[in-house]
């Protein structure tokens, strides 16, 4: 309805950096979460949820792009002035719900969760202020294998959801050896903390920005396309050398340009090499060995989960492998443009957070993904794809006198277990033809006097229909041919409306 010039009430309009999600965009969410769901049970992790709203102390300083504790979430105090804030992932909650139930949780403990995040940050194309997330976790262990374990799972949730091999890699580093890059140029001890956070964020924003936008931000810093300056490290040329060095790229070339990958041993060796003279690194590469041997020995090859130094991650929590599912593939969008998603999903292990309430070293790793994101991929992978018939099938109301047997019709199809509704606006046919068509309804059940006469019902297969509408020439071929529409006796409305059911849902 248009807004009346005389209103004096609010203007409907949407807060920025959300968004409304229509019908069909939740369902096929919903299909793409169950089949997440039945991976994660599958490697034995159960479900645990915690409430949107924590205490902000609990969240601590783990945000992105920000300096300032806590300056990224959603706050607000309660009546007893605590401050309480929207979470801003998962895992933080899951912290909090270990050390609360530590002594009865059995260890290693493994939990997935699923719900809205928010972040209080600028929004942007593809950056929102409320997204979903899916997380397994596994907590009380610092066995290696927790990691190699992670690593798999993201693969093969990736494969469960029909992206093939080829189109994805689970792409591995670990914290140690870029703390120890860090450390071997001079940007260790507590009082390059912030340097180091800003040179962690500059490697993460690698894939999106290129070479040239993390040397800006490795250095004074950079200015974005809307105007708006993000401060940058201020290392020193040498310094910055040895960090790129790291990514695999020198100066002068193009980080657009796909380098030939070298085999995890090979990399490894040529990283050992280069980073002899840092233990921690040497601890981190060691780690990466045995992650890539496990996987290899399950089967996972080179392809699917591999070694990739460009990989950090954004968060500052994390403290040993760090790990980021990528989509490979490409796709058009609406207007024609080359479309590659990159990444959907990512985690490593963090052994600080549950420690910051107990006092204790409690390790853990996990991983995360973005629904939304991987959502917008999946269904640019399956555009070509037919469309699931999600709506309802709709009785229309030929006699508004005979309610009471169009009713009796839609719960004879209810009781069935097949979703149907009745008419209930007051229009005519045409008009209760286009709303089944906004509904997405396979078919229409219709009853008029002649077919009440012979006890028969008409059904109108609406997406045959479609198909058919658009190779037949003009409106005279429709009425003889009535496309996709026939009779059925009243006795067999269920059994006809299951077959064209089947036909575009089986």
């Amino acid at each position: 309805m248009a807004r009346s010039n005389k209103s004096t009430g609010p203007q409907a309009r949407l807060p920025k950096g959300f968004l409304d999600t229509p019908a069909q965009d939740i369902r096929a969410t919903h299909r793409m979460l169950d089949t997440i769901r039945q991976v994660y049970e599958r490697y034995g992790f159960e479900p645990l949820e915690t409430p949107a709203i924590e205490y902000t102390d609990a969240l601590g300083k783990f945000l992105p792009d920000q300096d300032r504790p806590n300056d990224g979430v959603f706050s607000f105090q309660d009546e007893d002035e605590q401050w309480l804030s929207l979470r801003y992932d998962l895992t933080a909650p899951l912290a909090r719900y270990v050390a609360e139930n530590f002594e009865r949780l059995p260890k290693p403990f493994r939990r997935y969760a699923v719900g809205p995040v928010w972040r209080n940050e600028k929004p942007g194309p593809g950056r929102f202020r409320q997204f979903t997330q899916f997380d397994a976790d596994t907590v009380g262990t610092d066995n290696i294998a927790a990691d190699a374990e992670i690593c798999m799972l993201a693969a093969d949730t990736l494969e469960a959801l029909g992206v093939k091999r080829g189109d994805y890699v689970v792409k591995v580093s670990n914290r140690k050896l870029l703390d120890g890059v860090m450390e071997a140029a001079g940007l260790g001890g507590d009082h390059n903390a912030a340097r180091r956070l800003m040179v962690l964020r500059a490697i993460d924003k690698f894939d999106r920005l290129g070479l040239e936008g993390v040397k800006l931000l490795l250095a004074a810093g950079r200015k974005d396309e809307s105007g708006d300056f993000t401060k940058g490290a201020e290392l020193s040329a040498e310094q910055a050398e040895q960090v790129l060095g790291l990514l695999g790229v020198e100066e002068g070339v193009s980080a657009d340009l796909d380098l030939p990958v070298l085999g995890y041993a090979d990399q490894l060796k040529v990283l050992s090499l280069l980073y002899c003279k840092s233990a921690l690194a040497l601890e981190g590469i060691g780690e990466l060995r045995r992650i890539s041997e496990l996987a290899s020995a399950s089967g996972y090859d080179h392809e699917r989960i591999r070694i990739d130094t460009s990989c950090v991650r954004g968060l500052e929590y994390y403290t040993g492998p760090v790990f980021e599912a990528e989509l490979t593939f490409q796709v058009k969008n609406e207007d024609g443009q080359t479309v590659r998603f990159g990444s959907v999903g990512g985690g490593g292990r963090y052994d600080g957070l549950v420690e910051r309430f107990l006092g204790t070293k409690v390790p853990a790793t996990g991983f995360s993904i973005g629904v939304s994101r991987l959502a917008a991929a999946l269904a640019a992978l399956n555009r070509d794809k037919p469309a699931a018939a999600d709506g309802p099938v709709v009785v229309l109301v030929m006699e508004k006198d005979r309610i009471a047997d169009y009713q009796r019709m839609v719960q004879a199809l209810r009781s069935a277990g097949i979703r149907a509704e009745m008419y209930l606006g007051t229009a005519g046919m045409k008009a209760q033809m286009k709303y089944a068509d906004k509904r997405g309804a396979p078919c229409v059940v219709i009853q008029g006097g002649d077919e009440r006469a012979l006890a028969q019902v008409q059904i109108k297969d609406l997406i045959e229909g479609a198909k058919a509408a658009a190779t037949i020439k003009d409106s005279r071929e429709w009425r003889e041919g009535r496309p996709a529409q026939f009779s059925v006796k009243e006795s067999e409305l269920v059994a006809k409306v299951r077959e064209v059911l089947s036909r575009h849902r089986g």
